[in-house]
């Protein structure tokens, strides 16, 4: 309903990076194209990205800590689309229910390797991109097939295009396709303002001549 709202409404959502993901100010530098600096402030942020009830899904305060949140995200939704659905999600343990996930950036696992004394096999299940899906498959006990699809900024679309193939082949009974983009670090950001795709506003204007660039966000 609320995502419905700004769509309807024409909510601006767009803000300055918050110092949780970076420190934007230290980077930043309005002359696009600056070695090592970012020349946008702005990006699409999720509020409380921290925040995840670990004990509702069964997982121990150590994993947790370790866990990507674009799979606490992951989760999170898929429980709430099921319930959207007016599906139970117990009734689906071990039904032919795929799950087709489009991931491309996994930050959190750079974050977490910093610091080689904290390593554990928790990160190796829980920040890898391969992991994402096969997480939700093993929650809800689903055995259809389970995929992460990384194919840049199109991932979401083809985890949708491939979810329907399955449904339409048989292959599946029920189909979970989701997509999850989570911006913990720079520099991707700064890998784009060095070939000037970064909208120096905040704004994407697809299709008018003022464009200068388009904005990242999280979702």
């Amino acid at each position: 309903v609320a995502f419905w709202r700004l769509l309807k409404n024409g909510i601006h959502v767009v803000g300055r990076v918050p110092r949780s993901r970076f420190d934007a100010d230290a980077l930043f530098d309005p002359e696009p194209a600056t070695p090592g600096k970012v020349s946008t402030e702005w990006g699409g942020f999720l509020d409380h990205l921290e925040d995840f009830d670990a004990e509702f899904f069964g997982i121990s305060p150590r994993e947790a800590e370790r866990l990507d949140p674009q799979q606490r995200l992951l989760l999170e939704t898929a429980w709430e689309a099921l319930e959207d659905g007016g599906l139970v999600p117990d009734r689906l343990q071990g039904t032919q229910t795929g799950v087709f996930v489009g991931l491309w950036i996994n930050e959190y696992e750079a974050r977490l390797f910093r610091d080689p004394r904290g390593i554990d096999f928790y990160m190796t299940i829980g920040s890898g991109r391969y992991s994402a899906a096969g997480r939700l498959s093993y929650f809800f006990g689903l055995q259809g097939p389970s995929l992460t699809v990384d194919t840049g900024c199109s991932a979401s679309l083809v985890a949708v295009h491939l979810a329907c193939q399955s449904l339409w082949s048989g292959e599946t009974s029920v189909a979970l396709a989701a997509g999850v983009n989570a911006i913990l670090e720079p520099n991707i950001t700064i890998a784009y303002s060095q070939s000037r795709m970064m909208a120096t506003d905040g704004r994407c204007k697809f299709g008018d001549a003022r464009a200068d660039g388009y904005v990242r966000s999280e979702g």
